[in-house]
């Protein structure tokens, strides 16, 4: 094949699999999109990138009995949380309050806070319910390149636009903390407010320690967490989470307040993930690289946590 016909097949297959199907959520009611969803997931062609290989531990240890209905599965989450960036710009907060659950409640706007969560569930309709609810966090977000994207123009544009969906939601623009959290730990202490998502894989962070998850030891990125316990910021874990069976999400929004023990607020903060996992193990978006939270220390690539 020539590299201008396996471009051209690159940029088709993102065309369809970023665009063209999760854009359907635009022109059609939810229920009966989701439902159109449910039938193409059985297709295996769609996104053989992230199906294909990506679910060797989570079935090595046991997470997975069905493959074949674990990828569909996997392709049914894809598609919706693509689907959410045409939605949350095409939709009203009224259309967020029928199709999302959600218990609990934010902190007061103009406070110092770390909002957190993880790569689990569908989570653009949180930012938007945060941003109405008053807050204007920074979200910590690794920087997006050119280059990061070798002859997939498609996929380059369709994360940039999502990047700034992220920044509309939340009011604020985000924050690059790649090279230091010093920005981050500049904006708690002017009484502002930051959002991570916490599992990052340890490769790409400077500080990790040893906690029990999933019945091992996982190395979790440290960084964001020391600092509210430096800082003493109150912290807040909220999910955005799939109703598999019939597409409606949840949000569930819960205040863990001040800590001055780091270990123990790890093991509060993962043990909510690895309860996410046992709940719904196929939504989490980073079994990819699973095996690299039990894997020995390595040298990080980035140097924010």
């Amino acid at each position: 094949m020539t590299a201008g016909l396996a471009r051209l097949r690159a940029e088709g297959r993102d065309l369809l699999e970023l665009v063209l199907l999760p854009g359907m959520a635009v022109l059609l009611p939810w229920r009966l999109c989701y439902r159109i969803f449910r039938v193409v997931s059985r297709f295996e062609f769609l996104y053989r990138e992230s199906c294909a290989q990506p679910y060797t531990f989570a079935c090595r240890q046991g997470w997975c009995k069905d493959l074949t209905q674990w990828q569909r599965h996997r392709r049914l989450v894809m598609m919706v949380d693509q689907a959410d960036y045409y939605l949350v710009r095409s939709r009203s907060l009224g259309w967020m309050r029928r199709h999302m659950d959600v218990e609990g409640t934010w902190p007061e706007p103009g406070q110092a806070a770390l909002l957190l969560s993880f790569h689990w569930g569908c989570g653009m309709w949180a930012l938007w319910h945060a941003g109405a609810a008053g807050m204007r966090p920074h979200a910590l977000v690794a920087p997006l390149r050119r280059e990061m994207f070798p002859g997939r123009w498609v996929r380059y544009q369709y994360y940039k636009a999502r990047n700034r969906a992220v920044r509309d939601a939340l009011g604020n623009e985000p924050l690059d903390t790649s090279a230091s959290l010093r920005p981050m730990i500049k904006t708690l202490r002017a009484d502002g407010q930051i959002l991570a998502l916490l599992d990052v894989p340890p490769n790409q962070v400077a500080a990790t320690a040893p906690i029990p998850f999933l019945g091992m030891q996982a190395r979790m990125p440290m960084g964001v967490l020391r600092v509210a316990v430096e800082q003493k910021v109150p912290v807040t874990l909220y999910i955005n989470g799939l109703r598999l069976s019939d597409g409606h999400r949840f949000l569930r929004v819960m205040n863990l307040g001040v800590h001055d023990d780091l270990e123990r607020l790890a093991r509060l903060v993962f043990g909510h993930l690895e309860a996410l996992i046992r709940e719904e193990p196929v939504l989490w978006h980073y079994w990819e690289v699973a095996g690299l939270f039990f894997a020995p220390p390595q040298a990080p690539n980035a140097a924010s946590a």
